[in-house]
């Protein structure tokens, strides 16, 4: 995959030891994301959701001063200027957000400064969230009078409860790291200077264990979380067979016997 950058920023990918990075690119706004780079994050998502060799994903933003800032506000005027254009900045934001949200791998947001809007909504369709002490996070849209859809708002109640969903929404505030663990927001909370080698050793552990396991169990939770009459319960349960007639079930009890640490191909 390569680079794009226009002149608001870019969005930077590499993979390394079965780990994706997706890497928001651009300090000089807070990491605010251009129609450029919300279509580039949708490229990047499908061509790592099909690389088979790609077992973890992480996000982050550039510069340690923040994760992400939503949409570039800047650009509006002239990428919003017709019903036409709306529209075609909302397919380019919803594919983004909502191919992070299903994406069928774990995905880990790796969070340091401001975490704002849209910022927030991409760290939420993450699975795990790992934030600095200098994290702060907040959903300004009533400060602005604007809407918010009902898949983001249904996925931070997934996250965070009701009560704590109505209050980051009609407070519009800001809240610190601290806060945003205690409700259940962030997954850990770690220094400053700790928190590349805390995401890092997490992705590590993710991408060693079973691939089909994993992705066995991150449907299911994602089914346990939809409306019952929507539930795919036979997927479920197929995903779940599947590792057991799979090698790496064999290799998983091989190296258990062996006392060794298993290396599994997901096959």
């Amino acid at each position: 995959m390569t680079d794009t950058a226009p002149a608001a920023g870019r969005i930077r990918v590499s993979t390394e030891d079965h780990v994706g990075t997706i890497v928001i690119d651009s300090p000089a706004r807070r990491n605010a994301l251009s129609f450029a780079m919300w279509t580039t994050l949708g490229d990047a998502l499908e061509t790592m959701a099909a690389d088979a060799g790609i077992r973890c994903v992480v996000l982050r933003g550039e510069g340690g001063k923040a994760f992400a800032s939503g949409a570039d506000i800047s650009e509006f005027d002239t990428m919003r200027s017709s019903p036409a254009a709306v529209d075609a900045y909302n397919h380019a934001c919803e594919r983004a957000m909502d191919g992070l949200a299903a994406f069928p791998k774990p995905t880990i947001a790796m969070i340091e400064g401001f975490c704002v809007g849209g910022g927030a909504a991409l760290a939420v369709a993450c699975d795990i969230r790992i934030a600095a002490r200098n994290a702060r996070f907040s959903i300004p849209a009533a400060k602005l009078g604007v809407g918010y859809d009902y898949a983001g708002i249904s996925r931070l109640i997934d996250v965070v409860g009701p009560a704590r969903a109505k209050e980051i929404f009609f407070t519009a505030r800001i809240f610190d790291a601290d806060e945003a663990l205690a409700m259940n927001l962030l997954n850990r909370l770690v220094e400053e200077s700790k928190l590349g080698d805390a995401v890092a050793e997490y992705a590590g552990m993710i991408a060693a264990n079973a691939p089909l396991t994993i992705a066995s169990v991150k449907l299911s939770v994602a089914n346990a979380l939809m409306d019952p009459d929507k539930r795919d319960l036979a997927a479920c349960l197929a995903a779940e067979l599947a590792c057991f007639q799979s090698a790496d079930y064999q290799e998983g009890k091989k190296a258990f016997t062996e006392k060794r640490r298993p290396v599994f191909n997901g096959r």
